[in-house]
C-alpha cells in the first residue's frame, strides 16, 4: 500500500495499486483503472505519476 506520511506535504511514496498506463499510438499516456476500463487520457506527453507502465 502506499505510504503517505508525512501528512500534508501533497506527495505519494509508492505506486497506486491495481492501476496501470500505456502510451496510445497519437503520443498520449492513457490510465487503466482496476477492471480494465479507461480512466483518463493526459491532455500532454507526459505519463501519470505513481501508476505502473503496461508493456
Amino acid at each position: 500500500m502506499a505510504r503517505n506520511k508525512p501528512y500534508g506535504d501533497n506527495k505519494r511514496v509508492g505506486a497506486v495499486r491495481d492501476r496501470s498506463q500505456f502510451k496510445h499510438p497519437n503520443g498520449h499516456w492513457v490510465k487503466r483503472g482496476p477492471d480494465g476500463k479507461i480512466m483518463d487520457v493526459k491532455s500532454d506527453e507526459a505519463p501519470f505519476k505513481g501508476v505502473r507502465k503496461e508493456n
